[in-house]
This record gives structure tokens, sequence and C-alpha cells, in this order.
């Protein structure tokens, strides 16, 4: 069985997406894509040289009898209405973050999955599929350092674009850590405080960097996150989880190292493309291989996307009032229970 996609928004990460299942993984094919620039759409066909129709909009696409699952690319305030469409022709979903742009818009596609009685989407959490946050999920899983008690985190950019603004800190760049930390712990948040050291010389006049991010977990836990999006010098993630016996270091990216001119070091990335690459592989092939499998993909789910934008709406008001900020979450509804149980 081939799972054929639709792809819906061809920039760079829908183009990258492309070439991943035409080169890189197994039991995929693109058959359909669509964005609002045609031209761009049509552009990406020729230059990736796969044969896949264009259409003219989302709608038409996911009503083609030969889309199997639906890539959801495009800007983020598109994706809640090409997800529920797609919910809507039983289509399976790839959505890319966000699932949705607000809380309430998440809620919406829990609850249109919910009434499909399948579990149909997937959402492009990738830092699950990174090999040392597997390997830091399976050390707390076995126990290996005791209940884990606190967690340090960073994530540093060198540059960000002119159109970065303060609170996409949070949407864009915080969102990673806000799924891969809930998925580590298997711990809800309780509540957020953001805080603003001293400004680098090096942010836009517009632009509040960097930030420190403290998120607190029903359980006690108390996670602090760097978030330093002109740090210059490179793209670094770092996560370090202290338990009662022990502690846990993401492990540096593997890179050669070198003796030169009296000094000893490594390269460091610089484009967090790079830094995900196999994530990114392992991520699509998992979905597709669980939906032959099981019928069903098995990755972050649709109530993990809700999760992530209620935290992350938390994050934003803390932001603005500076004082500690709710997270409020409703019950985890059966149907999620009962796939997580299911789920790798």
């Amino acid at each position: 069985m081939t799972l054929k996609f639709g792809v819906v928004g061809t920039g760079t990460l829908g183009r990258e997406h492309i070439q991943r299942i035409t080169n890189a993984i197994s039991g995929g094919e693109i058959v359909a894509v669509t964005d609002i620039n045609q031209e761009a759409a049509k552009k990406a066909v020729d230059q990736l040289g796969i044969e896949a129709k264009v259409y003219e909009n989302d709608l038409s696409l996911i009503q083609d009898e030969h889309v199997d699952a639906v890539m959801v690319t495009s800007w983020g305030p598109a994706h809640k209405p090409t997800v529920l469409a797609a919910i809507e022709a039983g289509k399976y979903v790839f959505c890319e973050k966000p699932l949705a742009t607000t809380a309430d818009g998440c809620t919406s596609i829990v609850e249109a999955e919910i009434r499909s009685e399948r579990r149909l989407v997937q959402v492009g959490f990738m830092r699950r599929y990174d090999s040392g946050y597997v390997q830091m999920k399976e050390a707390i899983e076995s126990n290996d350092i005791g209940r884990p008690l606190m967690i340090h985190c960073a994530h540093r950019n060198p540059v960000v674009s002119e159109t970065y603004t303060t609170d996409m800190a949070i949407t864009d760049t915080l969102i990673h850590e806000i799924d891969v930390l809930h998925w580590l712990i298997r711990d809800d948040y309780q509540s957020v405080r953001v805080a603003f050291p001293k400004k680098t010389t090096h942010a836009l006049k517009h632009l509040r960097d960097p930030q420190l991010v403290t998120l607190e977990t029903k359980g006690g836990i108390v996670i602090d996150v760097e978030i330093f999006v002109n740090c210059q010098y490179g793209y670094d993630i770092q996560c370090e989880v202290i338990g009662e016996e022990g502690i846990i270091r993401l492990p540096e990216v593997s890179s050669i190292v070198m003796r030169k001119e009296a000094r000893l070091g490594t390269n460091i990335l610089t484009d967090w493309k790079d830094r995900f690459l196999d994530a990114y592989n392992q991520e699509l092939q998992d979905f597709v291989d669980s939906i032959k499998e099981t019928g069903e993909p098995r990755g972050p789910s649709a109530w993990d996307g809700y999760i992530a934008a209620v935290t992350a709406d938390a994050c934003v008001r803390a932001q603005k009032s500076g004082e500690k900020e709710a997270v409020i979450l409703k019950e985890k509804p059966d149907f999620y229970r009962k796939k997580a149980r299911k789920a790798v």
C-alpha cells in the first residue's frame, strides 16, 4: 500500500516535506498540491520533478478520491479550516504546528475528530522523534535518575527576521519545548511566568530578547526555558533533567573535533532544519507506517496540539502581565486516553 498525499502549502517546509516523501522515506507518494500562490505550487511540482495535480484550493484537493492523506504546511491561521475539511472527508491529516492558532480552534478539531470516531490527525512536533529526546524519555521512564524534580532548557537561534515578534518567541519557538517536555515527563502544566532579562543589542527595536519562561507542572516539577533568538553563535538546543538520583542531558549534535592553531573545537549548526533533519524523516515515516499497520497515526495527536495551544496562550498572557498565569486544560477525552495506550 502506498499512502497518497495531497500537500496544502508549497513554501519552504512544504517543499522539504515533498522531497522527504519522494526521496527519503518509503511508502508515500505526492499526488496533489495547492497553494494560495498558484504559480508557486506549479513551480514546486516542476522543480521537484513530481507528477502531481495542482489544485486551485485546499477543498478541491481534499475531495480528490486519490488523496489518502492531507499534509498541511500552509500559513498557520489557515490550518484550522483545512484540517476540519479533511476530517469531514475522512482523510488522514499531517499538520505542521500550529494545529490551530487558538485553543478554541484546536478544540473544534478535537471535537470533529472524536465525532469521526477515528484517529486521523497527527501534529508535526518532530522533536519527539529526535534520537536524543527519545533516549532521555527512555531513561526517565526506566527510572534511571529517580523522579524528575526540575528541568533546564535553552532554545537559541543565531538571528531572526524583521517579522519576528516578541509573542512569536512563544508561539513559534517555545511551542516545541512545550510539547516535547510534556511528552517527556507525562505531567500537565499548571502555571507559567515570563521574565525579560537585559535586552541584547542585537535584537531589533520591536523585539524583547532574550526571554526566560518558567513552567510549573501539576506534579510540582519546575521548568525554566531560556529563549534567545539573537544569540549570534549558532542554533543551540539544550535540555537537562534533574532527578532525585541523577541528571540526564540532551546530547550534543555529532560533529568532528578539530585541533588547529592551538585550539580544540567542534562546529555548531546554524540552521534548525539541519538540527532536526533526521527527526523530520522519522516522524513522516512513522506517520506512513502507523497508518499502514493500524489504520491510524500514532504520533502527536490533536489533543497534544490543544495542550500546546492552551499553554502558549497562557505564556503570551504572562508576557503582557508580568505575573504568574494559570494553564487551565479541559479534561482529556476518553477517546484520546484509549488511543494513548496504543501510541508509541
